[in-house]
């Protein structure tokens, strides 16, 4: 993708990068002996012997397909003898990775991104080919559910998508100081300019919502081109630069936007569906906070995708292979309606509530809205911005919306 390198956004610290590199040894764990190189076509259907699987999380992805990866490794041992998890942030994916890939020395075997880790990952070429080398021993890919198979579209074949949401965007709001919920975003800016920094959100590049809240504000403000942010949202930067006037910091997570949900900071927040239900049903928001839907709007979907770093294996590619041929089946694939974190989450037809454990299928009666179902079958979806356009539009806002104003989590 040929842009004007806004590597701030993407690489992150890249010093961390380094020491989270040099903490793992090259390929720890694994039994490759040597280690033939991924091509494709030379990836055995097993490994020569068990393998330990050291995976990056920069999603909150864990909590979804945590379960369903022990239960690989529980029904497979063969494959798989155990297997590591580190989490990291997402800009600092790059800065993590691309030292890996260069030295030819992985200490990250397979990742799990948003789209955000997606993007920069393709933007710096750090990504096997995965659809386009393996797709055939990933046939259970044909089971997405109509919007899942449109974001495995975003992937370009470089990642697989795993769990899938309609994201939002929504309103989430403390209904004792919301009285009057705006319905659109005219009447949000209103409501802050009212009430200055008592509505907020955290920096796009670092926050599901938040990118969420970014793409979806063109739809609802009838901007000349929703998918390019460089010369189709005039009105949406005139739109969040406005609100800026009224918002005193942008954290750089959303866990800090939740906190002051929880602590009385803000009373309204942009939010998904899965950032509505899951603080509350894990009890880091009140019960009490309420959310509300635009009275007009597009869901902007969302997934996240397993990636593997440039250089693998033969018997670690055979494993992850394996490994999300399984996530893809129904029964596995249910698991990701875990406590409403990405709800609904599954990204495979068939993958329904009932096959959930009782304890999602609990959270969800509890925690759920009871118009979520009617409304993710009635509004429109569209897919999130392309890979090249989603790394504009984070250098955009930072330059031209939050800039000075971040706040580390």
């Amino acid at each position: 993708m040929q842009i004007a390198k806004p590597l701030h956004l993407v690489a992150g610290i890249a010093a961390l990068g380094m020491v989270l590199t040099a903490c793992s040894a090259p390929n720890s764990g694994s039994t490759d002996k040597p280690a033939v190189s991924a091509a494709a076509g030379n990836v055995p259907d097993k490994p020569s012997a068990p393998v330990t699987l050291n995976i990056l999380d920069v999603a909150g992805n864990k909590k979804l397909t945590g379960p369903m990866v022990d239960k690989f490794v529980k029904d497979h041992p063969d494959i798989v003898s155990s297997v590591t998890w580190e989490n990291a942030g997402a800009p600092d994916l790059v800065g993590t990775i691309k030292p890996q890939v260069d030295s030819k020395k992985l200490s990250v075997d397979l990742v799990m991104t948003g789209t955000d880790g997606l993007s920069a990952g393709i933007d710096q070429k750090l990504w096997v080919p995965i659809v386009k080398d393996h797709g055939t021993r990933l046939s259970n890919m044909a089971n997405y559910i109509e919007p899942a198979a449109k974001m495995q579209g975003l992937a370009e074949g470089f990642g697989v998508v795993t769990t899938y949401y309609p994201s939002g965007p929504l309103l989430q709001y403390d209904p004792k100081v919301v009285t009057d919920v705006p319905k659109t975003p005219e009447a949000v800016l209103a409501w802050a300019k009212a009430h200055p920094n008592k509505f907020g959100y955290a920096r796009p590049a670092n926050s599901g919502p938040g990118r969420t809240f970014l793409m979806g504000l063109p739809y609802m403000l009838g901007d000349k081109d929703p998918s390019d942010p460089v010369n189709g949202w005039a009105k949406t930067w005139a739109y969040l630069k406005d609100l800026g006037q009224y918002i005193n910091n942008y954290p750089t997570g959303t866990g800090q936007v939740i906190s002051n949900m929880a602590d009385g900071t803000w009373a309204m927040i942009p939010t998904t569906t899965g950032w509505d239900i899951n603080p509350r049903a894990l009890g880091t928001e009140p019960k009490t906070i309420a959310a509300a839907p635009f009275e007009t709007f597009t869901w902007v979907t969302d997934a996240h995708y397993a990636v593997v770093p440039k250089g693998q294996s033969a018997d670690k590619m055979s494993a992850i292979l394996n490994l999300l041929q399984y996530i893809l089946t129904p029964e596995t694939n249910a698991m990701a309606y875990d406590a409403g974190y990405f709800y609904p989450g599954p990204s495979i037809k068939g993958a329904t509530l009932d096959k959930a454990p009782q304890a999602s299928q609990d959270a969800i009666k509890t925690f759920g809205r009871d118009w979520y179902d009617a409304l993710i079958d009635s509004a429109p979806k569209a897919i999130p911005l392309t890979a090249a356009n989603m790394v504009k539009a984070f250098d955009l806002w930072d330059r031209q919306v939050g800039s000075g104003k971040f706040k580390a989590k």
